[in-house]
């Protein structure tokens, strides 16, 4: 690799710097919200409403973690209470213990 190369890179990863510690941030909460969800979820099913409340979540910020982790087999949506569904761990989840390293 030549100078030139190595710096045109510097200078990259220069420019690059913020974003990037902009998404490990990102993902470093979203981590942390999923492992409230995962804790809560462990003691049973509950409504959008209640995760929100349990977790400090808004009900839409909680809607849309639920609605992933649905997508990605992580939780599943059961019957409805009142005018909500429950959502549940899924059988496949393993224990909040035994995620990987975030």
């Amino acid at each position: 690799m030549s100078n030139m190369d190595k710096d045109i890179l510097a200078r990259l990863r220069g420019e690059r710097q913020a974003q990037v510690a902009a998404a490990r941030e990102r993902i470093r909460e979203q981590g942390r919200v999923l492992r409230l969800i995962r804790r809560h979820l462990e003691k049973g099913p509950d409504t959008v409403p209640g995760i929100a409340r349990a977790t400090g979540l808004s009900p839409r910020e909680a809607l849309w973690f639920l609605t992933a982790m649905r997508k990605y087999g992580l939780a599943s949506e059961g019957d409805k209470q009142g005018g909500y569904f429950q959502y549940a761990l899924s059988s496949s989840e393993p224990p909040a213990g035994e995620e990987a390293a975030q």
